[in-house]
């Protein structure tokens, strides 16, 4: 074709020529070698070839230097950041971040306490301790001694000392603008998968509003979102996230929506409208397999299909330039309405009802004064923390009975935990029912 769009066409001996150049390049020039199709279409000016590549099962391919290139617009450029060649070697199913062994890890790093429970509940049997190595190896918690990412991130004792990247950072502003000065909340949330979870969850919950949709006055009411929308999308960001990529996991929620930021686009050519019809391809394995027994989690791609069929008003958003992905979940017109109080006026039988014994027991440890997480523990007579965040505290503080002395710094070393209005007249109530014949 020329330079002006008019087509000159080949001859048969050019159509020759030209298909043995292709042949050649497509086999000695590539690796591995490619096989592209050719298609000969005769015109009034000549023959014209229309070759087509189909998408290859080896990618990535190189050149005969070993380079990796890449479209970069109408140009095209080769792969130089480490970061970018890992994660197309992940896209091609030929690594998997969460099998990697972390280097200077140990078994030693192990929460063998909760691994033993996790075993002992999926498989009815306890594990042999002697075999312990041979049974992380085999279920991919483990490589050459050390624990890999997915086993440090399940049931690792400190998983932020190995993957400080592998946190949530989540914020709460006043306005609908990330730019906004001021926020009302906000939590750095470490610990494994299973505890970010729990804490993500409960940080969302807390920053939103409840609604009372023909419930009684006392009760909790209802969250403006269903929780289930919240959960999918939670479980699918630790789930699918690109563990190659040094980002976290942010969390913001606004007056008028919720955006859950995940490092990583969707792999291959998966499109947004295409994981809305429940496609899907696990980026990591391993995670995914181990997940199904920890979280609210399938691993069928069904995931996403749930959250919008309990909640159709959320934009999803892949951003390959980026490499992330963003769910935006509108929350409703009535967020901007006053916030319904978890527990109002005298505390009442409908409300002591979500209070499980384990809450039961925490708030009994703090009638004199505020205490630390630790000294809580420890009065309860509780040695595993997952546990006693899981069962203890953390649904102590969504039911509204007991707050943080420093709730602009979570993390605080100096935090305590103390019994709110709504806490204290749970106890009074309990205390005169003790008191009646």
């Amino acid at each position: 074709m020329a330079d002006n769009g008019q087509i000159i066409g080949l001859t048969p001996e050019q159509v020759r020529r030209f298909n043995q150049q292709l042949s050649n390049a497509a086999s000695n020039n590539i690796r591995p070698p490619i096989h592209p199709l050719t298609e000969n279409i005769v015109t009034d000016h000549g023959v014209v070839v229309v070759v087509t590549v189909p998408n290859g099962l080896n990618k990535p391919y190189m050149d005969l230097q070993g380079r990796v290139w890449v479209k970069n617009g109408a140009d095209k450029r080769h792969v130089t950041s480490r970061e970018e060649m890992q994660r197309m070697f992940l896209n091609a199913g030929l690594i998997q971040a969460d099998t990697l062994p972390i280097p200077g890890s140990t078994l030693a790093d192990l929460d063998e306490k909760a691994f033993n429970a996790y075993f002992q509940k999926r498989y009815s049997y306890d594990t042999n301790p002697a075999k312990l190595e041979s049974t992380l190896t085999s279920m991919g918690l483990a490589k050459e001694q050390q624990l890999t990412v997915a086993g440090v991130l399940l049931f690792g004792k400190q998983p932020q000392r190995w993957l400080p990247v592998c946190i949530i950072k989540a914020v709460a502003f006043p306005g609908t603008s990330i730019a906004d000065i001021n926020y009302l909340d906000s939590e750095d949330i470490y610990g494994t998968l299973q505890e970010q979870f729990q804490r993500s969850f409960s940080f969302i919950k807390r920053n939103l509003h409840h609604v009372q949709n023909g419930r009684g006055f006392n009760t909790l009411g209802e969250l403006e979102v269903p929780p289930v929308a919240i959960e999918e999308l939670l479980v699918n960001a630790l789930m699918h996230r690109d563990y190659f990529d040094s980002a976290s996991i942010r969390i913001l929620v606004f007056r008028d929506r919720i955006e859950i930021i995940s490092p990583g686009h969707l792999p291959d050519n998966i499109t947004t409208d295409e994981i809305r019809q429940g496609k899907t391809k696990r980026r990591n394995p391993v995670l995914s397999d181990h997940a199904a027994h920890l979280l609210p989690y399938r691993g069928l791609g069904s995931g996403v299909h749930r959250a919008l069929e309990a909640w159709p008003h959320i934009e999803l958003q892949d951003h390959r330039n980026g490499n992330e992905f963003r769910a935006l979940v509108a929350r409703p017109e009535r967020a901007t309405e006053p916030v319904i109080p978890p527990v109002t006026g005298q505390v009442t039988d409908p409300v002591t009802d979500p209070v499980t014994d384990p809450v039961k027991r925490l708030l009994q440890t703090l009638t004199d004064s505020a205490l630390s997480p630790s000294a809580i523990q420890q009065t309860l007579g509780l040695k595993h923390r997952p546990t006693f965040r899981t069962n203890y505290l953390y649904p102590a503080l969504e039911t509204g009975l007991i707050e943080m002395t420093i709730p602009d710094k979570p993390n605080s070393s100096q935090q305590r935990y103390r019994l709110t209005a709504a806490g204290q007249q749970w106890l009074q109530q309990q205390h005169e029912k003790d008191q009646q014949p």
